[in-house]
């Protein structure tokens, strides 16, 4: 595999990144880490706490350092959080110490997968299929930037999503 050991997964928000990381570490044999659930985990608070409290700059501050200090670990597949890609810092990160996987999947599908999310600060106000749009706009040139690889994380199996991981990351 190229660069270090690691395999970081991008996309936005309900593209699986949490859910198809845990079979591709099992399948593989890493450990996985969500880096979302690090910092609830090391704060003792959840992410919706650290929104209301240090607003997303506060939150984003924190993502950056977890970022940081998890990429520096070897042999792991690190779910990142959907906005982990908009700090310069952060995509050189993950750009420089592993495989960078972008999960993709359309802001409709996205939306249906999140429909009853009552935890996704950057979803609670409005229209979620139009939020999703505007984060998408935002995000995917950054998600596009760092990608390695690019897999369509539809509404495929998740065995074969993972499949399509591990085929990608093997070299012909």
């Amino acid at each position: 595999m190229a660069k270090a050991d690691n395999i970081f997964l991008v996309g936005l928000m309900g593209a699986g990144k949490s859910t198809i990381g845990k079979k591709l570490a099992e399948k593989l044999g890493k450990t996985f880490i969500d880096a979302d659930r690090e910092i609830e985990q090391r704060t003792g608070v959840t992410i919706e706490l650290i929104y209301d409290i240090e607003g997303e700059e506060g939150f984003r501050r924190r993502e950056a350092a977890m970022l940081d200090e998890l990429t520096a670990r070897d042999n792991i597949v690190l779910a990142t959080g959907g906005g982990a890609v908009l700090r310069p810092e952060n995509r050189e990160c993950l750009v420089e110490r592993g495989t960078v996987v972008y999960l993709k999947a359309p802001v409709e599908v996205l939306a249906g997968r999140m429909e009853n999310d009552k935890k996704r600060p950057l979803l609670q106000d409005g229209d979620k299929t139009a939020r999703l749009t505007e984060l998408l706009e935002q995000r995917e040139p950054f998600y596009l930037g760092c990608a390695d690889v690019i897999i369509n994380a539809n509404n495929s199996p998740l065995k074969k999503v993972v499949d399509r991981i591990v085929k990608s990351l093997t070299p012909q």
